[in-house]
């Protein structure tokens, strides 16, 4: 049984010199079916509102999505929103309030990075947005069968 991360390290190490190992934290990937069906409700949303399921995501992203706000120095605000946003097509960055040296960016995640209950709750909010324009869902037991699905990988 390998103990503290210094043995871990001496042990890959120790493996194969020649070899690169990557490191990284466990995260349950989504579903397929149920990122699917997130872009089927999109993709149907975006056509009652004659539009593009891209600009309907990204909206959605802005009002329920995860986002962090930050404080960043002026100078380096054009550079960090373009790098933000090549980051995916839900990685948005816009900006607050602004003083002299520094400005507040509101840095929005692409529900790529979400965890299960993230997910689960973006899932939702699409659902709750396709009823209301009229456009037919699942039913619930199914949508929670997805999730599910979705939850055990």
């Amino acid at each position: 049984m390998i103990g503290n991360s210094q043995e871990i390290i001496g042990w890959l190490y120790n493996q194969d010199i020649e070899k690169t190992f990557r490191i990284e934290e466990y995260k349950e990937k989504r579903s397929l079916n149920a990122n699917a069906y997130c872009w089927t409700l999109i993709g149907k949303i975006a056509r009652e509102l004659v539009t593009t399921k891209e600009i309907v995501y990204r909206d959605f992203i802005k009002h329920c999505g995860i986002y962090r706000v930050i404080r960043i120095d002026n100078k380096a605000v054009k550079t960090f929103i373009k790098l933000w946003e090549e980051k995916g097509l839900g990685y948005i960055a816009e900006e607050t309030t602004k003083d002299e040296e520094y400005t507040e960016i509101i840095a929005y995640y692409g529900s790529s990075s979400y965890n299960t209950k993230q997910m689960s709750q973006f899932i939702d909010y699409i659902v709750q947005e396709a009823k209301q324009l009229g456009i037919e869902t699942l039913p619930p037991y199914k949508i929670e069968e997805l999730k599910r699905m979705w939850n055990n990988g």
